[in-house]
């Protein structure tokens, strides 16, 4: 892979100086090692640090300027995007992978795990991960480089959004064994850390406080670094007050996650989610 990054790089920095066609030849090697996996457009060290790889996005950008539109036949009607990204080609065969009749797409360059079950109609851009044994239900979206971990449930319409530039932007990172409700939305600047459970219509952005009533802290994104949801958090919709006479009088209040509990080792998602719910609402 070094060498591919050295092309890709090389490439980025005067992509006028090459012949379109030796671009789609790097840039189709680059999709093929995001596909099989050998590649991530985002990497976890051995400190639990996440870290965008630059030279990754870079090179999905490269294949946004060569090649024509053209059209891709579908059921009933047709696609027509860039020849160089069409949709996927998987074997769900072999690889257990469920993608349910009703018009879902998963473009090139997106890594899909085994024994992931895609219900319809979904979408999984370019340069994301789906890591083996997730559920991507109804009208769920994985932006362009988003990395979703094993065992992860999107719920029916949960969003997580595509950071594809600036290239050393890091992406929406959703960990592994994680339950996202229905309506959610992870966007650019966030992480969820492994077994966290975010609520149905939670919205996580680089700019939204969290609020842990359990550990009586606020998680906020600071120094150019992420938000990031804790391992094992349970994290409801909830709201705060504005200040202001104005804000005040009117009793407005804004919008906030809150984080009312922590999964234990024997508590799953589902039971975790229930538990918080009824402990602080009902």
């Amino acid at each position: 892979m070094d060498r591919l990054q050295e092309r890709i790089e090389g490439l980025a920095a005067d992509p006028l100086s090459e012949p379109d066609e030796k671009i789609r030849q790097v840039v189709g090697e680059l999709l093929t090692a995001l596909e099989k996996g050998w590649i991530r457009s985002a990497a976890r060290d051995e400190q639990g640090v996440w870290r965008a790889n630059r030279w990754v996005k870079q090179g999905i950008l490269l294949g946004f300027r060569v090649g024509a539109i053209r059209s891709f036949p579908g059921p009933g009607f047709s696609f027509f995007d860039k020849e160089i990204f069409p949709p996927q080609e998987l074997d769900g065969l072999g690889r257990k992978i469920r993608i349910v009749p009703g018009g879902s797409a998963i473009r090139r360059g997106s890594h899909i795990g085994d024994n992931v079950i895609c219900m319809p109609p979904m979408y999984v851009n370019v340069g994301a991960w789906v890591g083996e044994g997730t559920m991507l239900d109804s009208h769920s979206l994985v932006g362009s480089c988003g990395q979703v971990g094993r065992r992860v449930h999107l719920s029916a319409a949960a969003q997580i959004g595509g950071v594809l530039e600036p290239a050393g932007a890091l992406p929406v990172i959703v960990e592994d064994d994680v339950l996202v409700g229905g309506g959610a939305g992870i966007y650019e600047g966030a992480i969820v850390r492994s077994r966290a459970v975010i609520g149905a219509g939670v919205v996580l952005t680089a700019s939204t406080p969290v609020y842990d009533l359990v550990r009586e802290t606020i998680y906020r994104a600071e120094g150019g670094g992420p938000l990031e949801i804790p391992e094992g958090a349970v994290v409801l919709p909830g709201t705060r007050r504005l200040k202001g006479a104005f804000a005040l009088s009117n009793g407005l209040s804004i919008a906030t996650p809150v984080i009312v509990k922590y999964r234990d080792a024997k508590t799953d998602a589902a039971t975790a989610l229930e538990e918080a719910l009824r402990s602080r609402i009902g």
